[in-house]
């Protein structure tokens, strides 16, 4: 295979023959594009090459499990990725539509050291993209993916024999009795699930049905036209959604799943829609109860609650804060032998004994009905009101450009760290310290903080503020920050505002 050239456009006889890969894709732990702008089928098969490539200098036995969620054109560029990996001598089990966790999933069932799932994620349609991985239950971090553009874009990708291709059958019924296992509800539980129409859809409702779980339907057939919304339970709309579904059903509660299934979000009986670090406290004060003096993994985006909670601190939880993004995250819960990781977004990492360490949203979901099992006099609603009251915003994203975010975001992590040197005030408080660990998250002395860093996956800028104190002080901390953000012409409208 060449190198992509960069001559090609959508629309020429050379679009149909030679490879296009915009650079830009190749992101921190997974790869994105706009389909077919940025990205070609003759590209994807480029990448695929360049993937088998990758685990043959890595000495990876050559197997790997292939799956793609349920977007009208995920199919063509599955089939053009599995072209590439048999090209380069890998042996392809191709295990169908699927959620990203039952690709992950597939890795341990059947035995296959590497996993590539086309999947564009939350991300609206005309996106396209692949999350992989070679050691499970870890996808690839900015080495590997580094590692993996340079073979693709500099055409390093290395044709041999032995690739072959295989439909596996029957991983969909093994990941859903591998998720209920013998449990089944001892309460009445009456769930709102809400699957925007996504690949979800073939999964959750059934899932709580076998866990003897009452089902309000809510947008759960597939159409990967996303007729309603697109599946995102970050998003105001679809929480706003699932809140009117609570409302309307009485139900217990809402949960609601991203388009590829590997998130989670949810609303309570009365409405409220909870953020998904506030959950993970929620459900870290249920687990450390069962597993005490336990590590909890959190984002940087995510609540001081974990740190700062009187009964995470009763139980005697160690809280550590690390990088956003699923890959981070991942090796961060491995690497520390945490026992879950928690991200605002709502990717939840369950490891060993209560899951195998990947973001799963099904697996987090029936933990959640298990948590309310184990509190049978508890409402979603009580748990929520038990937790330390805090004002946050929800994540908000304006848009800066892809080739100019880091070095954007570089001069923003020096403006804050200065103001900090300076002992300048922040939203009329002194800061305690600066975390550059992923962007800047100002703390300030009395816990209270606000986050700028880069989305790794869109061009856009990431925002989030937390008071302990009230929602003047959080409205304060967004406007010092947003008036830094500012001082960049190239920082954009945000997308939701508070």
């Amino acid at each position: 295979m060449t190198k992509p050239a960069p001559a090609v456009t959508p629309n020429t006889w050379s679009f149909l023959r030679d490879p296009m890969i915009k650079p830009t894709g190749f992101r921190e732990y997974d790869a994105r594009w706009k389909y077919p702008g940025e990205i070609n089928l003759p590209g994807m098969t480029a990448l695929g090459l360049g993937l088998g490539t990758q685990m043959h200098r890595r000495g990876i036995e050559p197997v790997i499990a292939v799956g793609n969620d349920y977007r009208d054109y995920s199919l063509a560029i599955k089939n053009a990725l599995m072209l590439g990996l048999m090209q380069a001598g890998i042996q392809v089990k191709d295990i169908g539509p699927a959620l990203s966790p039952m690709a992950y999933f597939a890795q341990f069932h059947l035995d296959a050291p590497a996993v590539a799932m086309v999947t564009a994620s939350h991300n609206p349609n005309g996106w396209t993209g692949v999350k992989m991985g070679f050691e499970r239950p870890l996808t690839h971090g900015p080495d590997e993916m580094g590692e993996l553009r340079d073979i693709v874009l500099q055409g390093r990708g290395e044709p041999r024999a032995g690739g072959s291709y295989e439909f596996v059958d029957g991983v969909r019924e093994a990941y859903l009795d591998d998720l209920v296992g013998d449990f089944r509800m001892t309460r009445k539980l009456k769930v709102v699930c809400a699957t925007g129409n996504g690949t979800a859809s073939a999964f959750a409702p059934d899932l709580f049905e076998r866990i003897g779980v009452e089902v309000v339907p809510s947008h759960n057939t597939l159409d990967y036209t996303f007729p309603h919304y697109n599946p995102n339970p970050e998003a105001m709309e679809m929480l706003h959604d699932m809140a009117a579904s609570v409302k309307a059903s009485g139900a217990d509660f809402a949960l609601g799943f991203d388009g590829d299934g590997d998130r989670c979000g949810v609303v309570d009986d009365e409405g409220e829609e909870i953020f998904a670090d506030k959950v993970g406290v929620i459900m870290a004060r249920d687990l450390s109860k069962i597993y005490p003096n336990a590590t909890f993994v959190a984002d940087v985006k995510s609540t001081g609650l974990f740190a700062a909670d009187p009964e995470l601190q009763k139980n005697g939880v160690k809280a550590d804060y690390w990088k956003t993004g699923h890959s981070h995250m991942k090796r961060r819960v491995k690497e520390i032998g945490a026992l879950a990781g928690f991200e605002k977004s709502g990717h939840y990492f369950l490891a060993e004994p209560v899951g195998r360490g990947y973001d799963c949203g099904m697996r987090v979901a029936v933990e959640i009905c298990k948590l309310m099992d184990r509190n049978p006099d508890m409402s979603m609603s009580d748990l929520r009101r038990a937790l330390p009251v805090t004002w946050s915003t929800p994540t908000m994203s304006p848009h800066c450009p892809d080739e100019e975010k880091y070095d954007v975001l570089a001069r923003l992590v020096a403006k804050l760290v200065a103001k900090h040197e300076a002992g300048d005030s922040f939203a009329g408080q002194k800061v305690k310290e600066v975390v550059t660990v992923n962007g800047a998250r100002v703390i300030l002395e009395n816990g209270s903080w606000g986050l700028v860093r880069a989305s790794s996956n869109t061009p856009n800028l990431v925002v989030v503020c937390e008071s302990a104190q009230s929602e003047d002080e959080m409205r304060a901390i967004f406007a010092e920050l947003d008036a830094v953000i500012r001082t960049e012409p190239s920082v954009g409208e945000y997308d939701q505002k508070i």
